[in-house]
């Protein structure tokens, strides 16, 4: 019989409201930023809030991890130390972290996760960081299942967290230079100024134009919805959803249509189970397609494909609702199977291509009537980027966690003892001390009609029992009393009984980087990191990027290939390009960056052009 694995779905949160709403619709974990160093300079949060994050979540059984992972300037480092003391002694479960300096800090005992940003796609890179301490791994989004699998096979002790849903950088994360080196703001500092959604036009060696005004560096969103259980298979324990600059009703809808998929499997898939506690109940129906997208991938999960990029726009489609059959100035009228709704939101291509929206007023059966006057083709595909009755849905409560819970009443020698036990085993007993007097009425159902009434706090009863010798009589005030003060004890069990794990890192020598001369993609942009580097075997280590830019280096490295999506890969495909080498992507401010397409490695480099 195999071990029961542990599985938990990875939310991410903007702010402590966000991720306490991610915990009730039905995360297993969540992931959000302190006050600084967390990669999403525009996400903040004080270390009040996140401690009153980590109480909502321990209770149950949610794990709360703050990112660290930015590089760190020397003059940083104690003051990261001192917010590592701090967020470790409210409680939080985990760090997630990229720079290797932290190993030459005093911290304490709480665990850390190698951050995506230290470039983590090789079985020999994951052993390295198991044999350093670290306590889970973010894979790249880039792997394959046989390359996770395989990962897996080579270091199965080391949890693997893996990216199921949201947008995807087009560079291997921690190894794209290109914001900072165009609008001085690192990616690796949290300040990405997000390069790659930026229209360019392609052209070859003689200046010809093979695209024009296009996004060739523009992913569409990840979306694994329908490779879970190829992924808990495959090795991955922590499936992740990004989006920590996402808002509230995107977190709602998508937590909740993971978790949905997630329990279907646990229930065909008795090895797996998932690591927290509780149950969600939803008032909505969650829909990937409501929320933001730009067009839905499945990356390079089952190999490379050419159908990866969202070139005409990096805006959101949402859901095609159909398409224009006339339109006739005030009014639109559509065909097609989805009702549309007062307000919502509507996107459309142009004849070049180019992404255009409106807003709807009012809508008569088949007929849409804009905020503007339109003229809109016929045949063009109309797109829901908004959906008004949806989202107004996800602005009030739409979810509950609860707890299952166990209640049994029984006699006592001065009077009657309520007992409680939840599903993770933990009880209380609380005496009601009364004379005993018998009812006129039948009580039974009258007792566990007033034991269910468990409302608004974490609990919902999942069986009732009522062990009495006779038909006694207890005011329904006395009995509400004794459950409200049993649901407070049971509250104060379940925070004690709350095991933080206690991990330390490992000062072990490995020799990882025995022999090496490591160059800027080593991001070491403070001393700390570089004599980690050099415990570690490393020859050389050439400062960060953002502190000493040399030119001639590749700003990304890529699995995306814009040869490969344009059908001209000598490896993979047959057509030969028409077009003479190099290529390179112009932007609208006329700056040039050559692509150098490295077949044996199967990726694509961006330089800046002299």
């Amino acid at each position: 019989m195999k071990e029961c694995r542990k599985i938990e779905l990875l939310a991410p949160a903007k702010t402590v409201e966000i991720g306490m709403e991610a915990i009730r619709h039905g995360a297993d974990a969540v992931y959000i930023g302190a006050e600084k160093f967390g990669a999403r300079a525009a996400a903040g949060n004080s270390l009040e809030d996140l401690a009153s994050l980590v109480e909502y979540a321990h209770l149950f059984r949610v794990r709360v991890y703050v990112t660290v992972n930015t590089i760190l300037k020397d003059e940083e480092l104690p003051v990261v130390e001192q917010l590592i003391w701090k967020l470790y002694r409210i409680g939080v479960d985990a760090l997630i972290v990229q720079d290797l300096a932290l190993l030459k800090l005093n911290l304490p005992p709480i665990p850390l996760h190698a951050s995506t940003q230290m470039d983590n796609r090789s079985a020999e890179k994951v052993r390295y960081l198991y044999e350093m301490g670290y306590r889970q791994a973010v894979l790249a989004r880039e792997l394959t299942l046989d390359e996770i699998r395989r990962i897996h096979e080579a270091v199965p002790q080391m949890p693997l967290e893996v990216f199921v849903h949201g947008a995807l950088c087009v560079s291997y994360s921690g190894q794209c230079y290109a914001s900072q080196a165009c609008f001085g703001r690192s990616a690796n500092r949290g300040e990405c100024a997000q390069f790659c959604r930026l229209p360019f036009d392609l052209v070859d060696a003689k200046g010809k134009v093979i695209r024009k005004n296009k996004y060739p560096l523009s992913l569409k969103d990840m979306n694994q919805s329908d490779n879970l259980e190829q992924l808990l298979d495959a090795g991955a324990t922590s499936l992740k959803i990004e989006g920590r600059l996402k808002d509230l009703s995107y977190v709602k809808n998508v937590t909740a249509y993971y978790r949905k998929k997630l329990d279907a499997i646990f229930k065909r898939r008795s090895e797996y189970e998932r690591s927290s506690s509780g149950y969600s109940v939803l008032s909505f129906s969650p829909q990937l397609d409501k929320s933001f997208n730009r067009g839905f991938t499945d990356y390079f999960l089952h190999g490379r494909n050419d159908a990866i990029c969202s070139l005409d726009t990096p805006k959101s489609l949402g859901e095609e609702m159909g398409y224009v059959k006339e339109s006739r100035g005030g009014y639109i009228v559509v065909a097609g199977t989805r009702h549309f709704n007062n307000g919502d939101g509507v996107c459309y291509r142009d004849d070049m291509g180019q992404l255009h929206g409106f807003r709807i007023n009012k809508v008569e059966q088949n007929k849409l009537f804009p905020q503007e006057r339109l003229n809109i083709r016929p045949h063009t595909i109309l797109y829901r980027n908004y959906d008004h009755e949806f989202e107004r849905l996800l602005s009030r409560p739409s979810a509950q966690r609860k707890l299952r819970v166990d209640m049994v009443l029984r006699e006592i020698p001065d009077g009657f003892s309520l007992f409680m036990a939840d599903e993770d085993g933990n009880k209380v007993a609380l005496p009601i001390r009364m004379e005993k007097q018998l009812a006129r009425s039948e009580q039974q159902d009258n007792l566990k009609r007033q034991l269910s009434k468990l409302g608004n706090t974490p609990f919902e009863a999942e069986s009732i029992e009522i062990h009495l010798s006779q038909n006694f009589f207890i005011p329904s005030s006395q009995l509400a009393e004794a459950r409200r003060m049993a649901i407070d004890k049971l509250v104060q069990v379940r925070k004690i009984t709350y095991r933080q794990e206690v991990a330390r890192m490992s000062s072990l020598h490995t020799g990882f980087y025995q022999g090496k001369n490591l160059t800027y993609l080593a991001n070491a942009l403070n001393r700390a990191a570089v004599e980690v580097y050099k415990e570690q075997g490393a020859l050389t280590v050439e400062p960060a990027f953002e502190k000493k830019a040399v030119e001639g280096q590749a700003l990304m490295y890529c699995r995306h290939c814009i040869r490969f999506m344009m059908g001209w890969c000598p490896v993979h495909q047959r057509n030969k390009s028409p077009f003479t080498e190099p290529y390179s992507l112009i932007s609208k401010d006329g700056r040039r960056f050559r692509l150098e397409f490295d077949c044996k490695q199967c990726q694509m480099k961006v330089y800046a052009a002299k």
